[in-house]
């Protein structure tokens, strides 16, 4: 078969969904979503759209009746159902069982430890007698985090003494979800690196990424990182191998921790496009997006190469919730370099994620200047009226 005729099947109608298909559509690939909200960001570009939750079975069957290969956006879905289709001799990238790895945090660290990745010290606790234990051994603060099911900080939470044992395990479910324990690894960087494998095993790594977080969420991304070239040069190494463990086919993140002597650690692998990957659309030869594209419909991957200096900063949802309005557009736009990204939710909701913005300049400093002055005057609020 033309690999460029393939049908393509998304789970996942979000933004990255989202900008997955717009690459897509470039290239003539005909696309179907599966996501239960009906005007999804994915929605209105789509060519199919199968309107059912992300666990539903049968959805999850009719979307791979419609495909040649199926893809998926993020990570909390049905990975059993996923494996079945395999066996049946479907096509599913990333595989089912990289997903299913990934899926588990404590699963995740002990395939990256046993391939001698670095990785923070972790141990799997059960009980408040577990969690005690943790603080005997890793001191304070660690951090408590739930197996499954976390993002943006969700699942997350750091035990800075032994008065936060008894908070911290019931705020992660107090037993009825599996926790670990994670010994606080002390970064002064917050990095990570995109990388994508084609079906053929060529790997392609991206720049180091330097990403700054504010209550959990991605604020800003910086590229080039700020860190030495033996620093980036081991991230993307780490990063290379990250690839080869989890022998995925197509998108992944490698989040990673940089210490004050430039040591690297991985802290979590994302398998498919990463919000801190947003500024390869404007600022990449290859955009992460058309990339994965490329590598789940068997095509040869594309330059990684970036080509000038970048900013990305996110747009989240302010105010109240409700119908989403866009203030400041045009001065946002009026700035140099700056690309705006306006997701199309219907629903704006304090610190969702509504949009981003892109700045490209000659230096990094021009960059984020060029960011920061749009991220001030652009807004997405909700209307109740």
């Amino acid at each position: 078969m033309n690999n460029i005729h393939k049908k393509i099947g998304i789970i996942g109608g979000g933004q990255l969904g989202q900008m997955m298909i717009l690459e897509a559509k470039k290239m003539g690939f005909y696309i179907t979503v599966l996501d239960p909200t009906l005007n999804c960001p994915a929605h209105s570009i789509v060519d199919e759209h199968i309107v059912a939750d992300f666990d539903d079975e049968k959805a999850i069957r009719l979307l791979a009746e419609k495909s040649d290969v199926i893809t998926y956006e993020f990570e909390h879905i049905n990975s059993k159902v996923l494996k079945e289709l395999e066996k049946e001799c479907k096509k599913v990238y990333p595989t089912a069982k990289s997903l299913e790895i990934i899926q588990n945090k404590l699963e995740q660290k002990k395939l990256l430890k046993h391939n001698q990745i670095p990785v923070p010290e972790f141990m799997e606790v059960n009980s408040i007698d577990d969690i005690t234990n943790a603080g005997k051994i890793y001191g304070f603060p660690f951090m408590l985090k739930s197996c499954t099911g976390g993002y943006d900080g969700k699942g997350n939470y750091l035990i800075n003494d032994s008065n936060s044992f008894n908070t911290g395990f019931k705020a992660l479910g107090g037993g009825k979800l599996k926790l670990m324990a994670e010994k606080y690894f002390p970064f002064i960087m917050e990095i990570s690196v995109l990388a994508c494998r084609g079906t053929d095993g060529d790997i392609k790594v991206y720049p180091v990424a330097e990403n700054i977080h504010k209550d959990s969420i991605l604020d800003k991304t910086k590229v080039p990182a700020n860190i030495s070239d033996l620093t980036a040069k081991n991230a993307m190494v780490l990063a290379k191998r990250v690839m080869e463990v989890f022998e995925g086919v197509g998108m992944f993140c490698v989040e990673m921790f940089v210490s004050a002597n430039g040591d690297v650690a991985v802290n979590e692998v994302a398998p498919r496009p990463h919000n801190s990957g947003h500024y390869t659309i404007e600022a990449c030869v290859t955009s992460q997006f058309e990339q994965h594209i490329r590598a789940v419909s068997e095509l040869p991957l594309g330059d990684p190469t970036l080509v000038r200096p970048v900013v990305m900063r996110n747009i989240l949802g302010e105010g109240n919730e409700g119908k989403a309005v866009v203030y400041g557009a045009d001065e946002c736009l009026k700035i140099n370099g700056v690309t705006l990204h306006i997701y199309g939710k219907e629903k704006s909701k304090p610190k969702r994620k509504m949009g981003h913005i892109t700045a490209v300049a000659d230096t990094l400093e021009q960059a984020e200047k060029n960011a920061d002055m749009a991220k001030n005057v652009i807004k997405i609020c909700g209307n109740n009226t």
